[in-house]
């Protein structure tokens, strides 16, 4: 198993006299010493420094000190081709995934990319922070570029209203809770040339959750919400998982998960609320659907509306247990129990446990293994089919949302989901045979 540990390091560069776009001439290596002020650019690779650009060598490895660099240990290297092309005229690459992180404080940002090199192809996916999806396999011709935005969402466990989020074990140290924003870059070739960073004011989706739709820290597990990210348009909606692995409804709020959310969320986000693995496995005399299940889920409602927010409840997604060749419902009362919720309060549903239902029927008993880690947990796979159920029932559902779904997105039928054979993330270096908390 593979670990990273990491230090949550505030944003603490002290201020040099050289403030806003004066700071983006500044030659490599300037931010050790001053105040970083948005837009952020960057150019990688050796050859002429561009001003207006911060030049990022292929030896900058990250330190707080510097503010920026290539992270966790993984290496690039530099290829320079022309120095009368700009930014496109250098790049960064690598034949395994690697990293580049940013000290910024948190918040939401958009993150534009050019990828490309002059004389040869390029191949690209990108991933931000805990493994979220931006975008798949973007192919560049020899001599062609193309720049892509992302938008993605970084926080810290302080509470601005006071106090801070009780992390667990698994969460110290991972890529979600420090201040820093973290971008990966893998695939067959990825060619890194240049990256802007600028403040972003989108609509905000938070998660509470479990296991299930969570920012799985390492391979082979993954979640729905780590690849819910990649189906909105930028700059229009990001995405803030809030889930984590063994969390109730119950648990999310008293360990300040939930204050934590109601301290960022504004008027027109949306909190997409996934509970019933673990409630269904607590004891005592309030466990149970129909009692701190509910008063749990009725909390999240009312505190997601008294922020003029809008609350989504979600069906909790259904097991890999088949009984005669199919699905059976593992999950006790506590599907019924959300739908009765969502009618009674006139919330928006997601019947998230109908359709992975018959996603699992069409797959079977052992074709299910495809999408699967354990009974409970999904691979990149289960998960990218499994965010296309939620993206559907979003759709269905003709929530406002529905209008920043990026263009293009072929429909879907959990039914008829897409076939693995046409499916293809690139692994990520962090491995782990330890099953994630809960059920």
């Amino acid at each position: 198993m593979i670990k990273f540990g990491r230090s949550a390091l505030a944003f603490n560069m002290a201020v040099t006299g050289l403030i806003g776009m004066a700071i983006m001439a500044l030659p490599a290596g300037a931010l050790r010493a001053a105040k970083v002020q948005l837009p952020l650019k960057f150019q990688f690779g050796p050859g002429r420094h561009v001003p207006g650009y911060i030049q990022v060598l292929p030896n900058m490895a990250y330190t707080p000190a510097r503010g920026y660099g290539f992270d966790l240990g993984f290496k690039v290297k530099g290829v320079h081709r022309s120095n009368t092309h700009g930014v496109r005229g250098a790049f960064v690459t690598s034949r395994k995934p690697f990293f580049f992180s940013i000290k910024l404080p948190s918040g939401n940002y958009n993150v534009s990319v050019t990828l490309g090199d002059l004389k040869g192809k390029s191949v690209m996916t990108v991933k931000a922070e805990q493994r979220r999806l931006m975008f798949k396999k973007v192919v560049t011709a020899p001599g062609k570029f193309v720049t892509r935005t992302f938008t993605v969402n970084t926080r810290t466990p302080e509470i601005s209203t006071g106090g801070k989020v009780r992390l667990k074990p698994r969460e110290i140290g991972s890529l979600e809770w420090d201040n820093k924003l973290t971008i990966e870059f893998s695939n067959a070739r990825p060619c890194l040339c240049a990256m802007t960073i600028t403040k972003a004011h989108p609509i905000t989706i938070f998660i509470a959750g479990d296991s299930t739709d969570t920012d799985q820290r390492f391979e082979p597990w993954c979640s729905w919400g780590q690849m819910f990210t990649r189906f909105f348009v930028p700059r229009r909606v990001v995405v803030a998982n809030y889930a984590e692995d063994g969390e109730s409804a119950n648990s999310f709020i008293w360990e300040n998960r939930l204050k934590k959310v109601m301290s960022v969320i504004r008027p027109g986000d949306y909190l997409f609320i996934e509970f019933g693995h673990n409630d269904q496995h607590e004891r005592g005399k309030n466990a149970g659907p129909q009692h701190e299940y509910r008063t749990s889920l009725l909390t999240m409602i009312a505190q997601a509306r008294a922020h003029r927010a809008i609350p989504v409840l979600v069906t909790p997604m259904a097991r890999r247990l088949y009984r005669h060749g199919k699905i059976y419902n593992s999950l006790d009362g506590f599907p019924t129990e959300m739908r009765l919720i969502a009618k009674q309060q006139h919330v928006p549903l997601i019947d998230l446990n109908a359709m992975s239902t018959e996603f699992f029927n069409y797959l079977g008993p052992d074709g299910s293994k495809v999408a699967f880690v354990d009974r409970t947990h999904n691979d990149d796979y289960g998960a990218y089919e499994i965010a296309k159920c939620v993206v559907l029932g979003i759709q269905k559902d003709h929530l406002p949302l529905a209008a920043f779904i990026r263009p293009g997105l072929k429909p879907f039928n959990p039914a008829h989901p897409d076939p693995v054979s046409a499916f293809h993330i690139p692994r990520d270096p962090q491995y782990s045979t330890v099953k994630p908390s809960g059920w």
